[in-house]
């Protein structure tokens, strides 16, 4: 008789930050027409579909982002980051992901690679789990789909 053991739940932080509160406005040409709260509902609902409760959060400050990265571990089995311009140039950010024992998975919504050369690097790819980038909004549900696997 085989024993089945059960499997954990899945609780995602999605932290968003600066200027992702003005999608659907800014450069829609590059991250498209919807809003971050159309996103976000509608990925939350994605995950619940799947089993996963995600919570989620936007800031355009630096230190609250640190601290929301810090304090996901009270609860949350993984975090998904897209943390815009912080990508490119926060030590800080990086070194919060570092500093948490679950797995980050960083999500931009462009292709940061087509773009110009400063996105080109992020600093946080090197401490996540994983990164996805240039599949629109769907690379959140990506992300979600690889904590899944």
């Amino acid at each position: 008789m085989t024993e089945t053991l059960p499997v954990p739940p899945v609780r995602l932080l999605v932290l968003n930050g600066p200027n992702l509160n003005m999608l659907g406005k800014r450069e829609p040409e590059v991250y498209g027409s919807a809003s971050l709260d159309e996103i976000m509902d509608a990925l939350v609902k994605f995950g619940a579909g799947n089993g996963v409760e995600i919570r989620t959060a936007q800031s355009n400050s630096e230190g609250d982002l640190v601290d929301a990265m810090q304090s996901s571990v009270d609860w949350a089995t993984g975090v998904i980051v897209n943390a815009g311009g912080y990508s490119h140039t926060s030590v800080a950010l990086r070194d919060a992901i570092s500093s948490v024992p679950i797995p980050v998975v960083e999500v931009h919504i462009s292709n940061i690679a087509a773009r110009e050369n400063f996105r080109h690097q992020s600093m946080l790819s090197a401490v996540c789990a994983g990164v996805i980038y240039g599949f629109g909004h769907v690379g959140y549900r990506l992300a979600v789909q690889s904590f899944l696997s």
